[in-house]
């Protein structure tokens, strides 16, 4: 029983510091992430067009970017759009505040925030899928030929 616990306790202090990177790393990812958000108009703003179009290009990929739809700082808008600035800052402000232990999450702040995320990814995640599940049916079925990229 001594030998398990103390197993135990080994196995623990070697993966603490493993956990404690990982959330370093998405802590700094989350954060980097809202930072560029705000990056590009100040960017834009402050006569670096080099480097706002690459920061709107990267997320061109992950959101239309409609200027209507976005907010804007320095008469230039976001990164991203109104509801993935939300998105992004949410998360990333609810894993901060839970691994700086400033909020103690609990099963209600979860099941709300995983609500929140879920009933707006949904609108995303479909439609991609529904795409993605059509694409592959036409290429098995032979209507859409297959292109060889050399």
């Amino acid at each position: 029983m001594v030998t398990e616990i103390q197993s135990s306790a080994r196995a623990t202090q070697k993966v603490f510091p493993i956990a404690v990177a990982c959330w370093a790393v998405v802590s700094l990812i989350a954060l980097t992430t809202v930072v560029l958000i705000l990056a590009a108009p100040l960017a834009e703003a402050h006569d670096h067009p080099l480097l706002a179009s690459a920061i709107y290009k990267t997320f061109s990929f992950v959101c239309h970017q409609i200027p209507e739809r976005s907010f804007h700082l320095a008469n230039y808008k976001f990164a991203v759009c109104s509801r993935c600035t939300g998105l992004y800052a949410g998360f990333a402000i609810d894993f901060g505040l839970g691994y700086f232990s400033i909020w103690e999450n609990t099963h209600l702040s979860r099941f709300v925030t995983g609500a929140l995320l879920s009933s707006v990814a949904v609108f995303y995640v479909m439609p991609g899928l529904i795409d993605l599940s059509n694409l592959i049916g036409r290429r098995i079925n032979g209507k859409m030929p297959v292109e060889i990229v050399e």
